[in-house]
């Protein structure tokens, strides 16, 4: 295994993809002269020239309705959003064209869509610029939304959804392309809808996506030196979603806290809790609690930033009441 930022991750598995089908291409703007945004797409121009890495104007609704007619044309196109705020002005094309076609058309025309770039707060980007964006893809049934925390799952699940025949969102956390990891050598693909037990415990469980698997750990290792053992679930995939592995980690520790960077009202979180209480009921001990972003648009200034983001603390609080031991206590 090589060790590599998550950037360098993406990178490799767009390249990975573009070396095996000649029918992957990328669009976005500032993805070819100016190597991305977020120097995702770093050298791809060079490697592939300007009909496969391809600069679009500034109209995401534009340049994400050329890629989704392309797609139903035969290419597998990656319209890169620079930031999923931006994806808003596009969720026409995205709603109503990419994840519509195959059922309206009766099966006979797919959609090889990727669509990605990053989402979530980074830092003191204020309210336009912060919001988990998981929520208004995963509510649209015909798009599958995949939310990579590791630079491993970074390179697998981006490859997995390039080769997918419908549209995939694969979202990124903006404060993640600089996390160094471990990733495999050569051509690696990870299944959509795969969850990973990224630690074990047998205690209480920590279910989470994207970016919050970071800070999840971090409050496991907190819970650890008091001797509470904690599972993490990182879903990577949350449409279409592990019930399997989230139902298993249940059992295991029958208390669960659901952590999300998105807002608590009719989040992913909502739609875990209800699975687990449709599911998995007699296997609890204490109500599942939610760890969210404060229900506010996020604020520019910095002191107000941390407290509506959720942190360590937040969670190792919320699985102590649910072990009902008093928040804050050590």
């Amino acid at each position: 295994m090589a060790e590599m930022t998550y950037r360098d991750a993406l990178n490799a598995a767009m390249c990975q993809e573009m070396d095996r089908d000649d029918s992957v291409f990328l669009m976005g703007e500032e993805v070819a002269e100016y190597d991305g945004a977020y120097k995702v797409s770093r050298g791809m121009l060079a490697r592939y020239g300007d009909r496969r890495v391809v600069d679009s104007p500034i109209s995401e609704l534009g340049f994400a309705g050329l890629c989704v007619g392309a797609a139903t044309t035969g290419l597998r196109p990656i319209c890169e959003f620079m930031t999923f705020n931006f994806s808003f002005l596009a969720l026409d094309q995205v709603i109503n064209n990419a994840a519509k076609m195959f059922y309206m058309s009766n099966g006979r025309i797919s959609v090889p869509i990727v669509f990605r770039g990053p989402t979530g707060a980074a830092l003191q980007l204020a309210a336009q610029h912060s919001q988990a964006c998981e929520t208004y893809y995963v509510h649209a049934p015909g798009v599958k939304v995949v939310t990579p925390g590791t630079p491993a799952d970074a390179k697998g699940l981006l490859a997995a959804a390039i080769r997918d025949d419908d549209p995939v969102a694969v979202m990124e956390g903006e404060l993640l392309y600089n996390v160094r990891g471990e990733v495999p050598d050569g051509e690696y693909v990870i299944p959509l809808g795969v969850a990973d037990l990224k630690r074990s415990g047998g205690d209480v469980s920590i279910i989470t996506h994207g970016k919050m698997v970071h800070v999840a750990l971090q409050a496991a290792t907190m819970l650890a030196r008091d001797g509470i053992e904690a599972d993490v679930l990182d879903l990577r995939s949350i449409r279409p979603l592990d019930v399997d592995a989230i139902l298993e980690t249940v059992a295991r520790t029958n208390r669960v806290v659901y952590l999300e960077e998105g807002w608590p009202f009719a989040g992913v979180g909502a739609q875990i809790v209800a699975l687990i209480q449709e599911e998995a009921f007699d296997d609890l001990d204490a109500p599942v609690m939610r760890v969210t972003q404060a229900d506010v648009p996020m604020p520019y200034a910095k002191t107000l930033e941390q407290l509506a983001k959720p942190g360590a603390r937040n969670v190792v609080d919320a699985c102590r009441r649910v072990l009902y031991q008093p928040a804050g206590s050590s």
